[in-house]
């Protein structure tokens, strides 16, 4: 099933990505399937930039989209220029994606019934500043609310600012996340091991949670 939906106004009055032509596409069961390899090609091509550093693999990556994908309340969002799929988001309720997510939480002895996570956001570089970063999360945080989600959350990797291979003019997400209502997880973060690009080898990256209340 697949629903075509309009943001009226997205956070911050940001719908410039209407005026350029562009189209936002929610899509759950079937539909969010056949997507797997648009959204698995973003993953690589976005996802090899500073601070992720991806080395990715298509069959790798695939598999972890089909594995996501079985979530039966899972959504994905798709950004499209024609027919072009230009960025994906994606989520699911906490308890129903890999373990692995949802560890730091139990760890701490959190319930997270209530939790939905904000999984991947990936967008071309030349479609950015148009506010399709506020479509993205305005649809998943709609989809939790009609889940029942209270809150939602999500997780960025941590890297040094004297990382070098980070980009003199880079700058980081956190304050469009603060401006979203995010905040940082005390105490929550993950350990996952990729290889990034360059290496001969994985290493682990530890990802910080963001999160917040989500309002009725």
């Amino acid at each position: 099933m697949t629903a075509k939906r309009s943001v009226t106004k997205a956070a911050g009055g940001v719908t410039r990505w209407r005026d350029a032509g562009l189209t936002v596409d929610v899509a759950t069961g079937d539909t969010l399937r056949a997507a797997i390899p648009d959204i698995a090609a973003l993953r690589i091509a976005v996802f090899r930039d500073f601070p992720y550093l991806y080395d990715g693999d298509a069959a790798y990556e695939r598999d972890y989209l089909a594995t996501f994908a079985q979530s039966p309340d899972a959504i994905v969002v798709l950004a499209k220029d024609g027919a072009r799929v230009i960025g994906a988001s994606t989520g699911a309720p906490l308890t129903q994606v890999e373990h692995d997510w949802s560890a730091p939480f139990h760890t701490r002895g959190e319930d997270i019934d209530d939790l939905f996570y904000c999984a991947e956001s990936v967008l071309l570089p030349q479609y950015r500043g148009l506010g399709l970063g506020h479509a993205f999360f305005d649809h998943r945080e709609a989809h939790a609310r009609t889940l029942g989600a209270t809150r939602a959350c999500f997780c960025s990797v941590i890297r040094p600012d004297d990382h070098p291979a980070r980009p003199p003019d880079y700058r980081p997400n956190d304050a469009f996340w603060k401006k979203r209502g995010y905040a940082p997880l005390d105490g929550i973060t993950a350990t996952f091991a990729w290889k990034d690009m360059g290496d001969t080898a994985e290493t682990e990256k530890r990802l910080q949670f963001w999160g917040k209340a989500l309002s009725v």
